[in-house]
């Protein structure tokens, strides 16, 4: 699935949040992917606002540092878009119908469920399969987004002297990376409901996946930055330092107590608002598995705990776990990260489309 799509690999995924650049270009040999080289780089405070960007001179400044930081030589990007900023939808269409014919019913289809003018969106669709009960029909899932906010993104990766050659959607490319982390799932993911939480700085994205395909995805306001901003206020630190004793400790004994507590309490109570918001407004009542991504997911043993209280088992996402690394990447430094690179996984995932 992509917005804008002029296939010419290979690509380097580039995620940009509210609080980091984050850089990953993989390679595969036959079926074994490696990590070549990545990049976490800090976002300077207010350059990406509840998900926009800005300031596009900062944000070009940070990929140009990520990119440097990384050691990358490829110029050609996947980015993604945030999800809040797009429109998808699932539909039905005639499995009898051609490529050319699809396209036509799409956008008749989309006319309808877009409350935009169509010359306004960038539209994109990508056929899902069968559908599971009539199997003359398919499901095809209909993505669109503002061509404004699609425009915003090209001009900041151009700016920093990159080729953006996908535009993607943040909940597509964790898809993606899902894809390598069923591979580790008993039957291969099949037949179980799994809620991935990618858990951000300023927003808390959860996609379900069932039998290997996303089912259902909503974005809520919560995510580290509420953690950052207490910590910045209870211990008289910058915002950048206060990011960084996060990240790497050395805080008073009363963080874990008094600041750090509070806020994986509250991160627990929002996973099970948004999870019983799923079941009231689909058909299913339960899942097999929760995933965690994202920024938070780095907090240790934050996984027990969501356990403890949702009574589902928790595990940290890592589509990593069956790739070799580049001697350049350190295996230490580098699965501290894998969480919140999940969608820089999935975006260069996008190197290896047929």
């Amino acid at each position: 699935m992509s917005l804008l799509n002029q296939k010419k690999p290979p690509l380097v995924g580039l995620d940009i949040s509210t609080s980091s650049v984050k850089v990953l270009e993989l390679s595969r040999s036959q079926s074994q992917y490696r990590v070549e080289r990545y990049a976490v780089e800090p976002m300077p405070q207010n350059a990406v606002v509840e998900r926009a960007i800005a300031d596009v001179e900062q944000v070009s400044a940070t990929i140009e540092r990520a990119m440097k930081r990384s050691g990358t030589r490829l110029k050609r990007v996947a980015v993604s878009v945030p999800a809040s900023q797009a429109i998808s939808k699932t539909v039905r269409m005639s499995a009898a119908l051609s490529e050319s014919e699809l396209q036509t019913q799409i956008e008749m289809e989309a006319e309808h469920h877009i409350p935009y003018p169509l010359d306004e969106v960038n539209v994109d669709f990508q056929v899902l399969g069968p559908a599971e009960d009539n199997a003359e029909e398919v499901d095809v899932l209909i993505a669109a987004c503002r061509k404004e906010v699609v425009d915003e993104y090209v001009a900041v990766v151009q700016a920093s002297g990159f080729q953006p050659v996908v535009v993607d959607l943040e909940t597509y490319a964790i898809e993606n990376a899902y894809g390598l982390l069923a591979e580790h799932m008993a039957g291969g993911g099949m037949a179980k409901t799994v809620a991935v939480y990618d858990i951000g700085a300023t927003a808390t994205t959860l996609s379900v996946m069932h039998n290997n395909r996303s089912v259902y995805s909503r974005a809520n306001s919560f995510g580290g930055r509420q953690l950052t901003e207490e910590i910045q206020r209870r211990y008289g630190l910058s915002y950048e330092e206060a990011g960084l004793a996060k990240k790497q400790g050395g805080l008073p004994e009363n963080y874990q107590s008094e600041v750090l507590r509070p806020f994986l309490e509250a991160l627990c109570q929002e996973v099970i608002r948004s999870l019983q918001f799923f079941y009231s407004s689909s058909p299913f009542n339960k899942v097999d598995l929760i995933l965690l991504a994202g920024g938070c997911a780095q907090i240790p043993a934050v996984d027990k705990l969501l356990a403890s209280r949702v009574g589902v088992p928790v595990a940290i996402a890592n589509p990593f776990a069956g790739m070799t690394l580049a001697s350049r990447v350190k295996p230490q430094v580098f699965s501290t990260e894998t969480p919140s690179l999940v969608i820089a996984c999935g975006l260069a995932l996008r190197s290896f489309d047929p």
